[in-house]
Protein backbone atom coordinates (compact mmCIF):
# COMPACT_ATOMS: atom_id res chain seq x y z
CA UNK A 1 0.00 0.00 0.00
CA UNK A 2 2.83 2.35 0.87
CA UNK A 3 4.44 1.68 -2.53
CA UNK A 4 1.18 2.42 -4.34
CA UNK A 5 0.77 5.70 -2.48
CA UNK A 6 4.38 6.64 -3.26
CA UNK A 7 3.83 5.89 -6.97
CA UNK A 8 0.62 7.91 -7.06
CA UNK A 9 2.34 10.90 -5.50
CA UNK A 10 5.73 10.66 -7.23
CA UNK A 11 4.79 9.61 -10.79
CA UNK A 12 2.87 12.80 -11.70
CA UNK A 13 5.84 14.85 -10.45
CA UNK A 14 8.17 12.88 -12.73
CA UNK A 15 5.88 13.41 -15.71
CA UNK A 16 5.61 17.13 -15.01
CA UNK A 17 9.39 17.46 -14.67
CA UNK A 18 9.96 15.59 -17.95
CA UNK A 19 7.33 17.71 -19.74
CA UNK A 20 9.01 20.91 -18.51
CA UNK A 21 12.41 19.64 -19.69
CA UNK A 22 10.95 18.69 -23.08
CA UNK A 23 9.31 22.11 -23.44
CA UNK A 24 12.60 23.77 -22.55
CA UNK A 25 14.47 21.58 -25.06
CA UNK A 26 11.93 22.41 -27.79
CA UNK A 27 12.23 26.15 -27.08
CA UNK A 28 16.00 25.76 -27.29
CA UNK A 29 15.66 24.09 -30.72
CA UNK A 30 13.42 26.90 -31.96
CA UNK A 31 15.79 29.57 -30.63
CA UNK A 32 18.70 27.81 -32.34
CA UNK A 33 16.73 27.80 -35.58
CA UNK A 34 16.13 31.54 -35.25
CA UNK A 35 19.86 32.12 -34.71
CA UNK A 36 20.80 29.96 -37.71
CA UNK A 37 18.21 31.60 -39.97
CA UNK A 38 19.32 35.08 -38.96
CA UNK A 39 22.92 34.08 -39.77
CA UNK A 40 21.77 33.11 -43.29
CA UNK A 41 22.30 29.38 -42.62
CA UNK A 42 19.27 27.66 -44.18
CA UNK A 43 20.97 24.24 -44.12
CA UNK A 44 21.73 24.66 -40.42
CA UNK A 45 18.11 25.70 -39.83
CA UNK A 46 17.03 22.48 -41.60
CA UNK A 47 19.18 20.31 -39.31
CA UNK A 48 16.23 20.45 -36.89
CA UNK A 49 13.90 18.83 -39.42
CA UNK A 50 13.80 15.04 -39.66
CA UNK A 51 16.04 13.93 -42.52
CA UNK A 52 13.42 11.62 -43.95
CA UNK A 53 11.24 11.25 -47.02
CA UNK A 54 8.34 11.28 -44.51
CA UNK A 55 8.90 14.92 -43.53
CA UNK A 56 6.00 17.12 -44.66
CA UNK A 57 5.94 20.89 -45.12
CA UNK A 58 2.44 22.26 -45.70
CA UNK A 59 2.14 25.83 -46.95
CA UNK A 60 -0.07 27.97 -49.15
CA UNK A 61 1.34 26.29 -52.28
CA UNK A 62 0.56 22.78 -51.07
CA UNK A 63 2.46 19.89 -49.51
CA UNK A 64 6.19 19.32 -49.93
CA UNK A 65 7.38 15.85 -48.95
CA UNK A 66 10.87 14.93 -47.80
CA UNK A 67 13.85 16.70 -46.27
CA UNK A 68 15.65 17.42 -49.56
CA UNK A 69 12.51 18.84 -51.18
CA UNK A 70 11.80 21.00 -48.12
CA UNK A 71 15.36 22.34 -48.17
CA UNK A 72 15.01 23.08 -51.91
CA UNK A 73 11.73 24.91 -51.21
CA UNK A 74 13.39 27.09 -48.55
CA UNK A 75 16.36 27.86 -50.81
CA UNK A 76 14.06 28.80 -53.70
CA UNK A 77 11.73 30.91 -51.55
CA UNK A 78 14.58 32.65 -49.70
CA UNK A 79 17.52 32.86 -52.14
CA UNK A 80 19.42 35.61 -50.30
CA UNK A 81 19.72 37.48 -46.99
CA UNK A 82 17.44 40.25 -48.25
CA UNK A 83 14.51 37.84 -48.71
CA UNK A 84 15.39 35.85 -45.56
CA UNK A 85 15.23 38.93 -43.38
CA UNK A 86 15.38 38.63 -39.61
CA UNK A 87 13.25 35.83 -38.16
CA UNK A 88 11.38 35.88 -34.88
CA UNK A 89 8.97 33.39 -33.33
CA UNK A 90 6.21 34.00 -30.80
CA UNK A 91 5.55 30.57 -29.31
CA UNK A 92 1.93 30.39 -28.19
CA UNK A 93 1.70 26.79 -27.01
CA UNK A 94 3.76 23.62 -26.65
CA UNK A 95 1.87 20.41 -25.96
CA UNK A 96 4.17 17.47 -25.22
CA UNK A 97 2.40 14.16 -25.77
CA UNK A 98 3.84 10.94 -24.37
CA UNK A 99 7.29 12.52 -24.11
CA UNK A 100 8.10 11.50 -27.69
CA UNK A 101 6.04 13.96 -29.72
CA UNK A 102 4.95 17.56 -29.26
CA UNK A 103 2.67 20.04 -30.98
CA UNK A 104 3.96 23.59 -31.22
CA UNK A 105 1.72 26.53 -32.13
CA UNK A 106 3.20 29.91 -32.84
CA UNK A 107 3.55 33.02 -34.95
CA UNK A 108 6.49 33.79 -37.21
CA UNK A 109 7.68 37.15 -38.45
CA UNK A 110 10.36 38.18 -40.93
CA UNK A 111 11.59 41.75 -40.71
CA UNK A 112 12.69 42.65 -44.25
CA UNK A 113 13.31 46.38 -44.73
CA UNK A 114 13.84 46.33 -48.50
CA UNK A 115 11.32 43.73 -49.69
CA UNK A 116 8.62 44.09 -47.03
CA UNK A 117 7.92 42.17 -43.87
CA UNK A 118 6.22 38.78 -43.90
CA UNK A 119 4.61 36.66 -41.23
CA UNK A 120 1.92 34.26 -40.23
CA UNK A 121 1.23 31.26 -38.03
CA UNK A 122 2.71 27.79 -37.81
CA UNK A 123 1.91 24.45 -36.29
CA UNK A 124 4.75 21.99 -35.88
CA UNK A 125 4.63 18.33 -35.00
CA UNK A 126 7.95 17.50 -33.42
CA UNK A 127 9.28 14.08 -32.55
CA UNK A 128 12.11 13.06 -30.24
CA UNK A 129 14.59 11.09 -32.35
CA UNK A 130 17.69 9.74 -30.60
CA UNK A 131 17.16 12.28 -27.82
CA UNK A 132 16.88 15.25 -30.20
CA UNK A 133 13.64 17.12 -30.97
CA UNK A 134 13.05 17.33 -34.74
CA UNK A 135 10.25 18.79 -36.88
CA UNK A 136 8.35 16.05 -38.74
CA UNK A 137 5.38 18.18 -39.88
CA UNK A 138 5.42 21.92 -40.51
CA UNK A 139 2.20 23.68 -41.43
CA UNK A 140 3.03 27.33 -42.03
CA UNK A 141 0.68 30.01 -43.32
Amino acid sequence: MKTLLYCLLFFPTLLFAQTNKDESDIKSVLNTQITLWNAGDVKGFMEYYEKSPNLKFIGKSGIVSGWEATLARYLKSYPNRETMGTLDFDIQEIDVTEGKTAWVLGKWHLTRPTVGDAGGYFTLLMKKVNGKWLVVRDHTS
